[in-house]
């Protein structure tokens, strides 16, 4: 098994039998220019966290090309099936569903959601996958919240993707304060570097989580991390 890495929140996991893409701003985002395309990516399922266009990206034109299953909340799941989307796996806040891959559980984000013209997109999530004996959770984008901890309690994370771009999400402390409460063994930055609102000091972020005491692992564009 395998994470691919596409730059701000978009990355795909490759399992023995399928592959899951999350979030596919692929077309404007400037982190995959020369990496990949949105008609390089076939995937079987496609996760949404919420609808800004940063997340939506290119979600119906990798689905309708490909057939994937569209996994998201309600208002998501509604809002691509009238855009002509059929496989769609509607989830909510809270709930778990079990696919051939494993059990995926819909976490609270504490974000905002809406589609680029304007459609309310429902609360903002995250996703707990359980896949292949190992726990990864995609927060989303948010802020630290103090349900973090029982989401640490109740499962073992392998592996957490955090954003710390500042500006829109947490930024390194706070991420560092989610990771005390979730204490997954290792942690992928998202969501900074994209645009000038979201520009970091990348060393000085590894810097507060080492002094933490958290393994963070910054990923280039088009890298993977095998899991």
């Amino acid at each position: 098994m395998k994470l691919t890495y596409f730059g701000h929140s978009a990355f795909q996991i490759e399992t023995d039998g399928a592959t899951l893409l999350f979030d596919p701003f692929i077309s404007d985002n400037p982190h995959t220019e020369g990496v990949v395309s949105a008609e390089d990516l076939n995937p079987d399922y496609i996760f949404l966290t919420h609808a800004h266009a940063d997340h939506w990206g290119d979600t119906l034109s990798i689905a309708k090309r490909t057939g994937a299953q569209l996994v998201g909340n309600f208002e998501i799941v509604t809002y691509a099936q009238n855009e002509g989307i059929e496989n769609a796996q509607p989830m909510n806040t809270g709930g778990a569903w079990d696919f051939p891959f494993g059990r995926v559980f819909q976490t609270y984000a504490r974000h905002s959601s809406s589609f680029p013209d304007g459609t309310y997109g429902g609360n903002p999530n995250g996703y707990i996958l359980h896949l292949e004996g190992q726990c990864i959770y995609n927060l989303g984008d948010t802020s630290p919240f103090a349900e973090m901890a029982w989401y640490g309690e109740d499962h073992d994370i392998d592996l957490a993707l955090m954003p710390v771009g500042d500006c829109f999400t947490m930024n390194a402390e706070g991420a560092v304060r989610a990771a005390g409460m979730l204490n997954p063994t290792q942690v992928v930055p998202v969501h900074y570097d994209t645009f000038p609102f979201i520009e970091i000091d990348m060393e000085a972020c590894q810097q507060t989580f080492e002094d933490a005491g958290f393994n963070l692992t910054p990923l280039t564009p088009g890298s993977t991390l095998a899991l």
